[in-house]
């Protein structure tokens, strides 16, 4: 395989290529998701979801600027590609929104949407901190790390808001 000059010695394999489109994706995923976020903190009855949906928009804007950093390290400009699956999770969570009564219910349903962003993102986070690391992305790969463990704490903590509080609430409430 013939090297180029302007690509990282890192990016220079298929694994590598596929790495830098990765990080693409879930940069544009990170994006789009503190512009929802604030949608979702506000439909929230719970002051807990409500406060738990704000710290993440914070860690979100720290996995923006992360992101950022990572692509520094290969050498390329910080730029998005459309994740068709942030869209979509997006989409259903504005529609939980839109289709539940104001209180337990869609604060139930704003968790469901919720964890399943966390668990998109847990995935994704995973399988690039494991690129990283295969393909000599140290520093990528600590940094890709730390976010991980972010978003599995916030998958934690929605998971304890459901069970401590809400789901048992929303449980008792009648079917119409």
């Amino acid at each position: 395989m013939k090297k180029s000059k302007n690509i990282p010695q890192e990016l220079q394999n298929k694994l590598g290529r596929l790495f830098e489109d990765e990080l693409r994706d879930i940069y544009w995923a990170e994006k789009a998701l503190a512009k929802a976020l604030p949608k979702l903190a506000s439909n929230a009855s719970s002051g807990n979801l409500s406060e738990a949906i704000q710290k993440h928009l914070e860690e979100t804007e720290e996995h923006i600027v992360r992101c950022e950093q990572i692509f520094k390290v290969i050498g390329k400009e910080p730029r998005g590609k459309k994740c068709e699956a942030m869209e979509g999770l997006i989409k259903e969570a504005e529609s939980i929104i839109e289709d539940t009564e104001e209180g337990v219910m869609r604060d139930a349903g704003i968790i469901s949407a919720a964890q399943k962003v966390e668990h998109y993102e847990i995935a994704s986070y995973g399988t690039l901190r494991t690129f990283a690391e295969t393909i000599g992305l140290e520093e990528a790969a600590s940094i890709l790390e730390t976010t991980l463990n972010e978003e599995k704490k916030t998958d934690a903590l929605l998971t304890d808001l459901a069970v401590s509080m809400i789901n048992e609430e929303a449980a008792q409430e009648p079917a119409e």
